[in-house]
C-alpha cells in the first residue's frame, strides 16, 4: 500500500510515542484515533447503563475499589491550593 503522509506530522507522532518505526506510528495514531470516537460515542451515548446498574456496580462502602487501576507511583493530578496541605 503506497499512502502519502505529512513527514513533519510522522516525525512528531513518532517523536511522542517512542515509535519503532513509520509503520508503527501510523499504527499508534489510528489506534488513537478510533479510541477518541469511541470515547466520544460513549459520552454521546452513554453506556447503557441505568442509574441504578452503575449504582450497584460501584460499592458504596469502598469508595477506593474506583481506583485500583491506578498506579500508585504516578502522582495524581489533582493540585492543593497552597492554603491547604
Amino acid at each position: 500500500m503506497t499512502m502519502h503522509i505529512d513527514e513533519e506530522l510522522l516525525d512528531r507522532v513518532i517523536k511522542v510515542t517512542g515509535a519503532a518505526s513509520k509503520t508503527e506510528a501510523v499504527s499508534i495514531a489510528l489506534k488513537e484515533m478510533d479510541r477518541k470516537i469511541r470515547l466520544a460515542e460513549f459520552g454521546k451515548n452513554g453506556l447503557g447503563l441505568t442509574k441504578a446498574e452503575i449504582r450497584a456496580a460501584v460499592a458504596e462502602d469502598e469508595p477506593m475499589s474506583l481506583r485500583v487501576a491506578e498506579d500508585p507511583a504516578i502522582p495524581s493530578p489533582v493540585k492543593k491550593n497552597k492554603g491547604n496541605s
